[in-house]
Parts: C-alpha cells; sequence; structure tokens
C-alpha cells in the first residue's frame, strides 16, 4: 500500500506497511514493535515465505473502516495472522481470526533494560517468525 501520496494511513487505524495484499501472512503490530515485524518479515523472505506487515496504530479508527478495507488490510479469514505487542494479548483475538497467534507479555513484574525484557518475555522477530510459520503449517 506504499504510494498512498499525502493520505495519512495512520487516520484509517490499520495499514499495509509493508509487502501487499496478495501475502498469506499479515504480521500486526503498532509503535516500536513495527520493527519487530519487520524483522520477522525479512526472516520469513529468507525463506521463500511472503508475509505483509501491517501497522495498526488504532483499532478504533480501523473498525470504522469498510468492510473492503478491514478485509484488504487483514487479508480474507484464514490469513495467517500474528499480532505482536509488548504487552498482554488481551482484545487482539478480534484481529486475529480463525488463524492467529499474539506475541506478547505471558507474565508480569520483570524490570529491565527494554531489549532485555523484550527477549525475556520472547517478543522478538523470531518469535514472531516462529508463530508465522506454524500457523501457516
Amino acid at each position: 500500500m506504499r504510494g498512498a501520496g499525502d493520505e495519512n494511513l495512520c487516520a484509517k487505524g490499520a495499514y499495509i506497511l509493508a509487502g501487499d495484499a496478495s501475502a498469506p501472512i499479515r504480521l500486526i503490530a503498532s509503535g516500536s514493535e513495527v520493527q519487530l515485524a519487520l524483522g520477522a518479515r525479512y526472516l520469513l523472505a529468507t525463506e521463500g515465505v511472503a508475509a505483509a506487515v501491517v501497522s495498526m496504530p488504532s483499532w478504533e479508527l480501523f473498525e470504522r473502516q469498510s468492510d473492503s478495507y478491514r478485509a484488504e488490510v487483514m487479508g480474507p479469514d484464514g490469513t495467517v495472522r500474528v499480532a505482536c505487542e509488548a504487552a498482554s494479548g488481551f482484545g487482539w483475538e478480534r484481529w486475529l481470526g480463525s488463524k492467529g497467534a499474539f506475541v506478547g507479555m505471558k507474565g508480569y513484574g520483570a524490570s529491565g533494560k527494554a531489549p532485555d525484557l523484550y527477549k525475556h518475555f520472547g517478543i522478538t522477530a523470531e518469535a514472531i517468525a516462529a508463530a508465522a510459520r506454524e500457523l501457516a503449517g
């Protein structure tokens, strides 16, 4: 969905940042986790697996978009979708569909430097790619 010109794609709540709508896998993230999704896309591409990265800064704005736009961004039902956020997975199930996984916090109470915590909780490009691979089976 590159080449949008001056259009503010963030105002739509979610958009394809890398890859295209024909990819069988969507790697969904917001904020700093987008870089992890891009890394996972790269890892999958080295294996010949196509994936699109969806930047999703606002569930609420995305929900207001047309059904056709949401389907283009997320792919049809059955599309492999892996969401990543450095928080709980609560609420993500509404966007993951029938073949979805969440990579994020599975515990509470750790403190330290962000890169160390991401690794501790398994919030990595490698984990995102692994979840996508498993779902794509």
